[in-house]
């Protein structure tokens, strides 16, 4: 068999090619387009040896290791982080991360993340759209209010941005090139709007064919859309083997740095998909008022105080709404709170 590490940047792949005893077989490069993987699999097949590749996992491995499978070889994706851990190197180029690479598939080392399917990865797409046009409208939501307030205009309405806000932004008479702007700002938040609603409509309608949407929302703080992008994020439930797995998973664990007699807990490891980290706050951020969950949530905050108890105790509550996700897609059982009898949990 030979082993292929893989280094990818914008416009080159990397290769590094050994055989089962670590001799150099080649060192080359390729395109990382279509095309150039293609002739880099052919390139390769003249040994007329199974192929075993790694590529560090980035923006554009996914593609390098569709292509490749469909050529026929075995890709793995390795997490970067833990690639620099196995292997720290006093030199770094793109020929030697290649080299290690190919190294670490030889030694059976590769430290292969999960690779979600073509199904999970539209799905995630879907989610993380509809939250990049939110943010762009939110941005320029607040671009408008940030010229309202430089030009001494009070906002005596709730909504800015509802009948009675449009009627006040109509008649404020603002100077150029604040006017324009402000024309374009809300031209652009009617579209994004529209563009947000059709979005929401296929979330909905493919979130009630979604075996886990139905049971996440049954859970405090999480409307059809968060369920949508949690179920998204997490993709296959069966590969964590316990709730502290997927709460690792979340990345809202301290990190924890041991040495001897000392253990020290630092910040949050922020480890995993942001946007499941940001569905689960924005989830528990409602949460935390639900009687499932008022009373931790307050002991935490006041025992923290007010300065950092709030954000705390909203962590706090976003593992364990994750704990709960993992009980309720692992058991199919909508969400129960912790002591309900099992006829609850079934009902």
């Amino acid at each position: 068999m030979l082993h292929v590490g893989l280094d990818l940047c914008r416009t080159r792949l990397d290769v590094h090619v050994l055989d089962e005893a670590g001799a150099r077989v080649a060192v080359t490069s390729a395109s990382p387009d279509a095309g150039g993987l293609v002739s880099l699999a052919d390139r390769l097949a003249g040994f007329g040896q199974p192929v075993r590749a790694a590529i560090e996992s980035m923006n554009g491995a996914r593609f390098v290791h569709d292509q490749l499978e469909l050529a026929g070889w075995e890709v793995e994706i390795a997490d970067a982080q833990r690639v620099k851990g196995l292997a720290p190197l006093a030199c770094k180029t793109d020929r030697i991360d290649a080299w290690v690479l190919a190294e670490l598939s030889r030694r059976d080392l590769v430290p292969a993340i999960w690779l979600p399917t073509p199904g999970v990865r539209a799905e995630r797409e879907r989610a993380r759209f509809r939250l990049h046009l939110v943010r762009h409208r939110v941005a320029l939501k607040n671009r408008v209010h940030a010229a309202l307030l430089a030009f001494g205009h009070p906002c005596p309405v709730s909504d800015l941005f509802g009948v009675a806000g449009r009627k006040l932004l109509a008649t404020l008479g603002l100077p150029e090139p604040w006017a324009g702007t402000m024309a374009a700002s809300l031209y652009l938040i009617d579209e994004l709007d529209t563009q947000v609603e059709a979005c929401e409509r296929e979330l909905r309608k493919l979130g009630a064919d979604h075996p886990y949407v139905p049971l996440l929302t049954s859970a405090p703080g999480i409307g059809w859309v968060l369920g949508y992008t949690i179920a998204a994020e997490i993709g296959d439930i069966t590969r964590f083997a316990s709730p502290a797995k997927l709460c690792g998973y979340t990345g809202l664990c301290p990190a924890v740095y041991q040495s001897g007699g000392k253990d020290h807990r630092g910040p949050l490891a922020k480890n995993g998909p942001k946007y499941l980290r940001w569905a689960l706050i924005e989830a528990a951020t409602n949460a935390a008022h639900h009687p499932a969950y008022r009373d931790r949530y307050q002991r935490t905050k006041t025992r923290l105080g007010k300065q950092r108890g709030a954000k705390v105790a909203r962590v706090d509550i976003a593992r364990k709404l994750a704990e709960a996700v993992w009980y309720m897609l692992t058991r199919h059982q909508p969400f129960a709170p912790a002591g309900a009898p099992g006829s609850a949990l079934a009902s």
